[in-house]
């Protein structure tokens, strides 16, 4: 079984105490779940480019400042998906659901109480720890 190569954006507010996720539309895999913003990466395409591709298409926004943080490999019954999340932290425009998503900004510690995909949990875990660990 092959991977699908995926970007994944951590966006912060301004006062990095929230982030921003988006709902899966109902018929795509893992449909009315939650996520970070992203998508495929395309083949010849750099994980940045694909993410600040993919920001565009989905949120409206222009990517300025993103480093790698954290890559997952999760297996799923039916494929497995590789990861690449990155921390944006300097964005221009206003985020909005360009695809008809539902978007939200979220506090951190509450992104325990919104239904991620599985390949989302370590993520989800780590800045939600990071965050409990810093107060």
């Amino acid at each position: 079984m092959s991977a699908v190569r995926v970007v994944a954006a951590v966006i912060y507010s301004p006062d990095r105490q929230r982030v921003l996720i988006a709902r899966r539309p109902d018929h795509l895999h893992q449909g009315g779940l939650w996520e970070f913003p992203g998508g495929k990466i395309h083949g010849g395409e750099s994980p940045l480019d694909a993410l600040r591709r993919e920001l565009e298409e989905e949120l409206a926004i222009g990517l300025s400042e993103a480093e790698p943080w954290q890559q997952v490999l999760h297996e799923y019954p039916d494929k497995q998906v590789h990861l690449q999340f990155w921390e944006v932290t300097g964005y221009t425009g206003e985020p909005v659901g360009n695809e008809g998503q539902i978007v939200a900004w979220v506090e951190i510690p509450d992104l325990e109480n919104f239904a991620f995909p599985e390949a989302n949990t370590f993520v989800v875990r780590k800045l939600v720890n990071y965050r409990v660990g810093s107060d």
